[in-house]
């Protein structure tokens, strides 16, 4: 239950997590960059954007070049407090995490283009669809590397 709930305050702020497990230096750091990468890459107003429909101004809000750091630190930050909590003891149980990380990155980079039914979904809705191939993609190789291992 620790596990899940250091995880959980890692989705609610990179670092709560940390501090939760009283990793005290690394949580405020991961706070720290939270913050850097948040107040220069205008996620606060992209997100506000984004969810009262206004995703054009959004896209043009974005600061693309601070914003790909996010998701990086984002899923790190779950995975090390979930890790420091107990969690993730399994074999490559990381793996989820890593390719969420992967997929929104990539989410992010063509999340200016993408369009659904000719609605352009931006900078906030494509990486956060994007979580759900990256786990998918996680979850099959962290099988297939199991399975292999105990064949």
């Amino acid at each position: 239950m620790k596990a899940v709930e250091a995880l959980l305050w890692s989705i609610a702020l990179p670092g709560f997590g940390q501090l939760l497990n009283k990793m005290y230096i690394k949580g405020l750091v991961l706070i720290l960059l939270e913050f850097l990468i948040n107040v220069l890459g205008n996620f606060n107003e992209v997100i506000i954007l984004s969810f009262q429909g206004n995703v054009e101004m959004a896209v043009e809000q974005a600061n693309y070049q601070w914003l790909m750091f996010y998701p990086c630190l984002y899923f790190f930050a779950m995975w090390d407090a979930y890790k420091d909590a107990g969690g993730g003891k399994e074999p490559f149980s990381f793996l989820p995490f890593v390719f969420s990380a992967y997929f929104v990155t990539v989410g992010t980079i063509y999340s200016s283009k993408i369009t659904l039914f000719g609605q352009l979904l931006g900078v906030i809705w494509i990486p956060m669809l994007s979580v759900l191939p990256g786990l998918f993609v996680g979850l099959l190789l962290k099988r297939i590397f199991t399975k292999k291992l105990i064949s």
